[in-house]
């Protein structure tokens, strides 16, 4: 048996990881894939990646674009979700912003530096007109560090998955001020360049696994009442995420990454960018 750790979000992306594990799919093919959720979200997984805490990662593009460029020793071997990552804009609902404009030059939360709520802050300064030179950075770690930093007033707003938001804007924890979709695809699978030279084989049969379990994802019966149960969401928020959901099985373009690293760069996230062979391996 081989044992493959990989690290992930708790977000209704990742269920078809854990259904192909709980239905033993791995260990048929005699890997013990070990799955660890990541609350604090990208920033945290691409140090996992760097340290060998993980070995395998599902990773907002941007993130793992951004530290493999800085050389972290990962390559992006697949697309996991082909369509956007739709990111709310948060305030706290008693809040006197009331629309987009309002949030110019205020203080963002962001789980932590480098993370995928960091650089999206940067993508919608961008597209504001704003000089990202002003933005200023609030680090919560977490949704329940946001929850705290927009209510004591210690960040202004907080841009996360829109629909793993929307329980705390029901509750009237959060108030949505808009929504800014990331330009490309939002999440890939990466794995360190160690895994790669010393299991080339089982990664790959990893990649096979999930891959037949994300396109027949949709169609698992009573599915959107298995997801909006584990992830506390009204049923109807959930089949509408699954509208708007599209899993991938390909791998990355040199197109896409063309894309993601032109406007990391443009936004001074990024210094240099890297060739397609630098960032991306097909296995």
């Amino acid at each position: 048996m081989t044992t493959i750790k990989i690290a992930g979000v708790p977000e209704h992306f990742n269920l078809p990881w854990h259904i192909a594990i709980e239905n033993g799919d791995f260990e048929k093919e005699n890997i013990d894939l070990q799955w660890t959720d990541i609350p604090e979200g990208t920033g945290k997984m691409c140090q996992m990646l760097r340290s060998g805490e993980t070995d395998i990662a599902v990773i907002l593009t941007e993130g793992i674009v951004k530290d493999i460029t800085a050389g972290n020793p990962s390559k992006i071997v697949q697309v996991y979700v082909e369509s956007p990552l739709i990111w709310g804009i948060h305030v706290a609902a008693n809040s006197s912003f009331k629309t987009i404009d309002d949030l110019e030059n205020k203080k963002v939360a962001i789980s932590r530096l480098g993370s995928g709520s960091q650089l999206m802050a940067y993508v919608n300064a961008g597209n504001q007109g704003w000089k990202t030179d002003n933005l200023q950075f609030e680090i919560i770690n977490t949704i329940d560090g946001a929850v705290q930093a927009l209510t004591t007033g210690t960040a202004d707003y907080f841009m996360w998955e829109r629909f793993m938001t929307k329980p705390l804007v029901d509750q009237g924890v959060f108030r949505k001020i808009a929504d800014c979709p990331t330009p490309w695809p939002c999440f890939v699978i990466a794995v360190s360049d160690e895994m790669l030279k010393s299991q080339p084989a089982v990664i790959k049969n990893i990649l096979t696994i999930i891959n037949n379990t994300t396109q027949d994802f949709k169609s698992i019966p009573n599915i959107e009442q298995i997801l909006a149960s584990k992830y506390l969401q009204k049923t109807e928020d959930i089949q509408e995420w699954l509208s708007l959901t599209q899993w991938s099985q390909n791998s990355a373009s040199e197109e896409m990454l063309n894309k993601v690293q032109n406007q990391l760069f443009e936004l001074k996230i990024i210094d240099k960018k890297g060739t397609f062979e630098d960032i991306v391996k097909a296995v």
